[in-house]
C-alpha cells in the first residue's frame, strides 16, 4: 500500500471535527469516508465517490464477517430487548430497582456494578448494561449521556484488564510476541498481571466514575446535561437525535404484568451462551480456558448468544400466554428496528477506519514519534502516542497491534535489558494497552464508544462531548502522577494511591451537585 503521510489524517480529522461541530455524525463520516477515497484514487472525486460506496462500505465494511457480525449482534439484540420489553420484564426491572434505588446515586452506582461484573466482553458489556438500566436512569431523570459515560467507563477499562475476556489472547500474544523477538525471560500471563498496576487510565477512569457516583457531583458539560435533565425531565438534549427509538410494538400490552424474570432469564442465558460459547469457538486441542476465550471469534459468539437469547424470551412468552408467535415476532422486529440508525452509524465507522488503514495513518504516528521514545520518559511518550493513534483510528486492538511488537524493542534498549525484564518494559507495556483504551475511548469513529451511545438511547455526540472532559481528566491524572513518576521509578502503588487522592480533590472543588444548584435556584 503506498504511504500518504500527514494526509493520511484528513479522513479522521474531517470526520471528528465535522461531527463534533454540526453534530450529524452519518453526513460526517461519510465525508470523511470520501475525503480519503479521493484522496486514495489520486484526487479524482468521482472515483472516490463511487469506492466510498463500492469499496469501503460495501466490500471492507459490510462483506467484512467481523463487521457484520458485530452489525447482526447489535440488530438481534435489539430485537431480544424488544421482546423482553413486551412480555414487560424491562418494566418490572426498572420498577424493581427504583423502588429499591432511594437516590440517583444507587441507580448509577447499580450500573456501574453491573458494568464490572460484565468483564468478559465489553460490546456484550455496553449493550446489555445500556439497555437494562436505560428506563431505570430515565425514571431517576438521570441524562442520557450521564448513563452513556458510566456504560462506556466499565466496558473497555474493564475486559481489557480482566484474565478471562475476549481481550486477553490478543494482549498475551503481543506481549509474549515481543518478549521472545528480544530473546527477554517471562511468562506472557505473569507479565500481564504485572501491567495491571500500570494501566493508570482504565484504572483511574474506573475511580473517577466511582468518585462521582458518590459524591453526586459533575463537571464541564455533564453537569449541563445532568441539571437539565433534573430540573426539566429532559433525559435526551433537545433538537439531537438518540441512537435508539421506542416503537409501540417492543412496549407491553395493557393489562399485562411482567415479571423481573422475564428479563432475568433471556439476559442470564445470553450471558451463558456467550461464557461457554467463547470457550467452544476458540477451543483447540492443547489451549488453555484463557487461550480459548482470546482465540474465539466474539462477533460469531455473541451473535450466537443474542438469537438464543431471543428465542428464550419468546418462548417464555408463548408458554405463558402472554402474547401470540405474530405479536412476539412483531415485538422483535421492532426491537431490531430501533438499532437501524446506530447501525447506519457503525457501517461508516467500518468503512472509515478501513479507508484510514489504506492510507497507513497509524504508520505514520509511529514513524514521525520513533525518534523521541527515549529516556526516563519513554512510559510517558507511548502513552501519548498510543492515545493519539487510537484516537485517530478508533481501534485500541489496532494500536496494540502496532505499537507493541515496536515498544518493547526501544523499552528494552533504554533499559539496557539483555534477556531481562525490566520495570521500564513492564510499563511501557502498560503504557500502550492503556492509553489505547482512552483513544477508543473518546474517538467518535470508536465502535465501543458508537455501542455505548446505542445501548443507552443518546445521542452520540452528546455522548462523546460530555465523555471528553472526564477521560481527559483521567489521562492527565494518568499522566502526572502515573506515567512521569513511573518512568523515574517511583513504587507503583505509591502512585495508585496519590492518583485516586487526586481525583477525590478534583471533583470536590471543582465539581458541583446538580441537588444543590436546583435548591438554590428554587
Amino acid at each position: 500500500m503506498e504511504a500518504y503521510g500527514w494526509l493520511a489524517l484528513v479522513p479522521p480529522v474531517l470526520a471528528i471535527v465535522l461531527a463534533i461541530w454540526t453534530r450529524q455524525v452519518i453526513v460526517s463520516l461519510f465525508l470523511g469516508i470520501f475525503a480519503g477515497a479521493t484522496i486514495i484514487a489520486g484526487w479524482n472525486p468521482l472515483e472516490g465517490l463511487l469506492n466510498s460506496f463500492s469499496t469501503y462500505l460495501v466490500s471492507n465494511s459490510l462483506a467484512d464477517s467481523w463487521n457484520i457480525g458485530i452489525i447482526v449482534f447489535c440488530l438481534v439484540i435489539g430485537g431480544m430487548v424488544g421482546v423482553i420489553g413486551k412480555l414487560g420484564g424491562t418494566k418490572a426491572i426498572a420498577t424493581a430497582v427504583v423502588r429499591r434505588a432511594k437516590s440517583s446515586r444507587t441507580t448509577l452506582l447499580s450500573t456501574a456494578v453491573l458494568g464490572i461484573i460484565m468483564f468478559f466482553d465489553d460490546y456484550a458489556n455496553t449493550m446489555i448494561v445500556g439497555n437494562t438500566m436505560r428506563p431505570i436512569t430515565d425514571e431517576e431523570n438521570i441524562s442520557r449521556e450521564k448513563l452513556a459515560y458510566v456504560v462506556d467507563s466499565t466496558a473497555a477499562p474493564v475486559s481489557s484488564m480482566a484474565p478471562v475476556s475476549t481481550w486477553i489472547a490478543m494482549e498475551l500474544g503481543l506481549i509474549a510476541a515481543g518478549l521472545q523477538s528480544l530473546n527477554i525471560e517471562g511468562n506472557a500471563l505473569l507479565v500481564f498481571f504485572q501491567t495491571v498496576p500500570f494501566r493508570f487510565y482504565s484504572i483511574f477512569a474506573l475511580i473517577l466514575v466511582i468518585t462521582l457516583i458518590v459524591t453526586k457531583k459533575d463537571y464541564s458539560l455533564m453537569y449541563k446535561a445532568e441539571y437539565r435533565a433534573r430540573t426539566t425531565g429532559q433525559v435526551v438534549e433537545p433538537g439531537t437525535f438518540p441512537m435508539i427509538t421506542e416503537d409501540a410494538d417492543i412496549l407491553p400490552d395493557e393489562g399485562v404484568e411482567g415479571s423481573v424474570w422475564d428479563a432475568v432469564v433471556p439476559i442470564v442465558i445470553f450471558i451463558l451462551v456467550t461464557v461457554f460459547g467463547l470457550y467452544y469457538n476458540g477451543y483447540e486441542e492443547g489451549k488453555t480456558v484463557i487461550q480459548a476465550f482470546g482465540d474465539a471469534d466474539a462477533s460469531v459468539v455473541l451473535t450466537w448468544s443474542a438469537f438464543i437469547g431471543s428465542i428464550i424470551a419468546i418462548a417464555m412468552g408463548l408458554l405463558r400466554r402472554v402474547f401470540s408467535l405474530k405479536t412476539a415476532i412483531d415485538a422483535w422486529v421492532g426491537g431490531i428496528k430501533s438499532m437501524v440508525i446506530a447501525v447506519i452509524i457503525l457501517s461508516l465507522a467500518f468503512a472509515l477506519k478501513s479507508v484510514i488503514s489504506d492510507m497507513q495513518l497509524a504508520e505514520w504516528l509511529v514513524e514521525i514519534t520513533e525518534g523521541i521514545l527515549s529516556g526516563k520518559i519513554l512510559p510517558l511518550i507511548v502513552f501519548v502516542v498510543a492515545m493519539l493513534i487510537a484516537f485517530s483510528t478508533g481501534t485500541s486492538w489496532g494500536t496494540n497491534s502496532i505499537l507493541m511488537p515496536l515498544v518493547i524493542p526501544i523499552a528494552a534498549g533504554v533499559s539496557g535489558a539483555e534477556g531481562v525484564l525490566t520495570p521500564t518494559i513492564i510499563a511501557s507495556i502498560g503504557a500502550v494497552l492503556t492509553g489505547a483504551v482512552f483513544g477508543d475511548h473518546c474517538s467518535p469513529i470508536s465502535d465501543t464508544t458508537i455501542l455505548s451511545s446505542m445501548a443507552s438511547g443518546s445521542d452520540h455526540i452528546s455522548h462523546v462531548r460530555t465523555q471528553i472532559p472526564y477521560a481527559v481528566t483521567a489521562a492527565v491524572i494518568a499522566a502526572v502522577f502515573g506515567f512521569i513518576p513511573a518512568g523515574f521509578g517511583v513504587p507503583v502503588w505509591l502512585l495508585l494511591l496519590l492518583g485516586t487522592a487526586a481525583i477525590i480533590l478534583f471533583v470536590k472543588f471543582f465539581g458541583h451537585r446538580v441537588e444543590d444548584s436546583v435548591e438554590t435556584a428554587a
